[in-house]
């Protein structure tokens, strides 16, 4: 076919649909640097999110879609993604330096929220963004222990903090700041005042993702940190029991109240399997995650297992994602990471930093 246009081709595009999107490549506006010579079909494909674990896969199965176009004989498809910011509540402005915050928080604690906080930011590193994490829970910090950091943060300019690193993370927490056995004892505007200044006196790089560790719950302090704290997105961590289920529900419910997208929810401790015999057992419950996804409308990100190697690898300061790189556990992390992420990528972008400041003298 020697007159195919590349008008044929967005059309035949039109018809392959990113999976974790649900978009397809052309409306996305993935498709870039498309040429066609005789026949031959060179184009490049760049994601609104990272997706290393899927990109030889993604990058074949495309290929084969426009091979099944006449006129094509040859295919060869590059993917690759750039991240961009999106939008925060209306009445605050994007952090500098990072794209998108993304709060991870529960209505109770004990559920694992800290571990899924701690290998989501892994895993999206792996994904190939770059990413933060900021320790929110000032009463109970755990984020030092988890990546194995020690000492205390440096001050170029007695004003400023370097964030510290963590597996190649950026890492922020009262932690560094105070001896591991000294209790906070601060009342609430106290603690918002704290975690104020660790989010905006810490010199963060430029960030794709910083994942913010909220402390568990949903009183006044949740409230007043998800109003002043510019977010673009938040997930819910919870178990299938149904105490953790009731409380999760009003976690998702403030994020609501405060116009903070809610991009997914995560079930921590799904289902036991017997280290010695391989039995499974849903010990708090089967499928109260999925439920209550589908009852609010929010995405089902994926389910973890209750395993005894996840609590032991973050203890070791080596959470799941860096201490088993190719284990089943970790290629769950990393299909939450790239489900958030996707999720994320079709929200409203924030395109404020590409309108230039016009000054009449």
């Amino acid at each position: 076919m020697s007159d195919l246009t590349a008008n044929d081709i967005e059309q035949h595009l039109k018809l392959f649909i990113d999976p974790l999107t649900e978009k397809d490549l052309f409306t996305a506006k993935t498709l870039k640097n498309m040429t066609l010579v005789n026949g031959e079909l060179k184009l490049d494909v760049v994601l609104g999110y990272p997706a290393a674990g899927i990109k030889d896969q993604l990058e074949l199965e495309i290929q084969e879609h426009l091979l099944n176009l006449d006129g094509i004989k040859t295919a060869s498809v590059t993917v690759s993604w750039h991240v961009k910011p999106h939008v925060v509540q209306a009445q605050l402005k994007p952090l500098q330096g990072v794209k998108n915050m993304i709060a991870v928080a529960s209505g109770k604690g004990g559920v694992g929220k800290s571990t899924t906080s701690v290998n989501l930011a892994l895993a999206l590193q792996a994904e190939g963004a770059k990413v933060g994490i900021l320790d929110a829970d000032i009463y109970g910090p755990s984020q030092p222990t988890m990546l194995g950091i020690t000492g205390r943060p440096s001050s170029p300019d007695g004003k400023s903090i370097m964030p510290m690193e963590g597996h190649g993370l950026e890492v922020m927490s009262v932690g560094f700041l105070v001896d591991e056995d000294a209790p906070m004892i601060l009342r609430g505007p106290m603690v918002t005042q704290a975690l104020g200044q660790l989010l905006n006196d810490t010199r963060w790089g430029d960030l794709d993702y910083l994942i913010i560790d909220m402390p568990p719950g949903t009183g006044d302090i949740h409230l007043t940190l998800a109003q002043t704290v510019p977010v673009t997105g938040s997930v819910i961590v919870t178990t299938p029991q149904d105490i953790a289920l009731i409380d999760a529900k009003k976690g998702l419910k403030m994020f609501q109240k405060v116009d903070i997208p809610v991009l997914g929810l995560i079930e921590n401790m799904s289902v036991h399997i017997c280290s010695s015999c391989g039995h499974e057992e849903a010990i708090f419950g089967q499928g109260g995650g999925e439920t209550m996804a589908e009852t609010y409308d929010v995405e089902f990100l994926g389910a973890l297992p209750l395993d005894m190697a996840i609590r032991a690898s973050a203890d070791s300061g080596k959470p799941t994602v860096i201490a088993d790189p190719d284990g089943r556990v970790t290629e769950i992390y990393r299909g939450i990471a790239r489900r958030l992420a996707a999720s994320l990528s079709v929200k409203e972008k924030d395109f404020s930093g590409k309108i230039p400041n016009i000054v009449i003298q």
